[in-house]
């Protein structure tokens, strides 16, 4: 059971952190369009054998600020259970990433389970990426869309990558709960549940005194999440505890222990980014133990982020084309 967080109030006007201006306000003056794709035509690729990047710290390497020509595709996977896992935040996020990124070649594809033949799927949009490069060049980065471990989504793109021959590495986004706490934050305040930065120039009337951030990917996603809650508790000042939608701890076994701490609103906060978990089992969940539910992460402005970083770290791990 992972540990629970409570942080009691402090003095009025403090109990909250400083922070900037949110992302949210940002991408909401954002105009939808795309950018040129950098794209070098090439012949067959190696057989290259999957690797997993791990994730850095908080130095780790942005976006740069300029791509070549021949720089590894950013693929964003979707470890969908829906058949719109590539509309909604995954589109909105493209297209944030390829208005700020106009010489990055960007893709979307979903995690096809078993290898169906989809163009949409991930074997077959790698091997385009690896079609459009010379031969045994770095073809893609492939950043899976979740915000916690998700073990069963990163096997499954290991074996994607291999069976479709493209030399791809794979990013994460995970371990980085400074930026998933303060985004949270700002979904709980956008649906009233949670007071809002004072920098964000207003303030509301909240209707939770306990948070439970829901996660998908197993037990592993919870432990990390937990440290998520820990921070987003002394945001708060609200007792805050992770538990899963796919294993344990559950919903509602998070929900009773808040409730023997004498919680009775209780509030719901997805630490997803959308598509990889279901919105029935969120609503159910919610709904189940008498909850008011926050949004997903989506295209919050952090999370873009940390995509942008994940992309970052692993180029920094390979060599630059043509050299």
């Amino acid at each position: 059971m992972p540990p629970q967080f409570s942080i009691e109030p402090g003095p009025q006007g403090a109990e909250f952190p400083g922070s900037g201006q949110p992302d949210t306000d940002a991408l909401a003056r954002r105009q939808p369009g795309t950018g040129p794709f950098a794209r070098q035509p090439g012949s067959s690729v190696r057989q290259p054998t999957a690797r997993l990047i791990a994730p850095g710290g908080r130095h780790r390497r942005p976006m740069p600020a300029s791509l070549p020509e021949g720089t590894p595709a950013l693929v964003l996977a979707v470890p969908s259970v829906g058949e719109d896992g590539l509309t909604g935040p995954t589109a909105e996020i493209a297209t944030v990433l390829r208005v700020d990124n106009p010489e990055l070649d960007l893709r979307t594809a979903r995690i096809d389970h078993g290898g169906r033949g989809d163009p949409s799927g991930i074997r077959a949009v790698l091997a385009d990426a690896a079609a459009r490069r010379p031969a045994g060049a770095p073809s893609a980065v492939v950043v899976p869309q979740v915000v916690t471990p998700h073990p069963a989504a990163v096997r499954e793109l290991r074996e994607a990558i291999a069976a479709s021959g493209a030399n791809a590495r794979i990013g994460e986004v995970f371990n980085t709960n400074a930026l998933l706490a303060e985004a949270l934050h700002h979904r709980l305040a956008d649906a009233g549940l949670a007071r809002a930065d004072r920098v964000r120039m207003f303030s509301i009337t909240t209707s939770a005194d306990g948070i439970i951030l829901a996660t998908v990917g197993g037990e592993e996603a919870v432990g990390t999440a937990s440290v998520t809650a820990f921070l987003l508790a002394a945001r708060l000042a609200l007792p805050v505890m992770a538990a899963s939608l796919d294993a344990k701890p559950t919903i509602e076994e998070a929900a009773a222990q808040l409730d023997g701490m004498g919680v009775t609103r209780i509030a719901l906060a997805p630490c997803v980014i959308g598509p990889e978990a279901d919105p029935a089992a969120i609503e159910e969940a919610a709904t189940a133990i008498g909850a008011k539910c926050a949004a997903p992460l989506g295209a919050h402005g952090n999370v873009i982020k940390l995509i942008s970083l994940a992309y970052g770290q692993v180029l920094s791990h390979l060599e630059t084309p043509g050299t």
